[in-house]
């Protein structure tokens, strides 16, 4: 499954896009309409890169990295599927500082 990241209405780290439903009158007539993401352009500082980076991301995306202790950490626990191509590129810088995580084992 291939995202195309190159339309400017998705969140670069979550790939939340325009959601289609209905507008609904108040005589009940349903009419197409698009449900767009709340995306804002945000500066995140990498500790790892020592620089800043400049996303395009969903203010649900923004809790969560924020939730995970920043943009490091949250990139190394995103799954590459979800991640634009310029945020799997400062993914592999990052995983290439800091050296890959270890896989966690489960205990049964």
């Amino acid at each position: 499954m291939e995202e195309d990241f190159a339309m400017s209405r998705r969140c670069e780290l979550t790939a939340k896009g325009p959601q289609v439903g209905h507008k609904v009158s108040h005589s009940n007539i349903k009419t197409k309409r698009r449900f767009l993401p709340n995306l804002c352009n945000v500066t995140f500082i990498s500790d790892a890169l020592g620089r800043n980076v400049r996303l395009r991301v969903s203010t649900n995306a923004l809790k969560s990295v924020d939730h995970n202790g920043g943009l490091d950490a949250y990139l190394l626990k995103a799954r590459a599927a979800n991640l634009s191509p310029r945020a799997l590129e400062i993914k592999r810088a990052i995983e290439k500082k800091v050296g890959k995580p270890a896989p966690v084992a489960k205990a049964s």
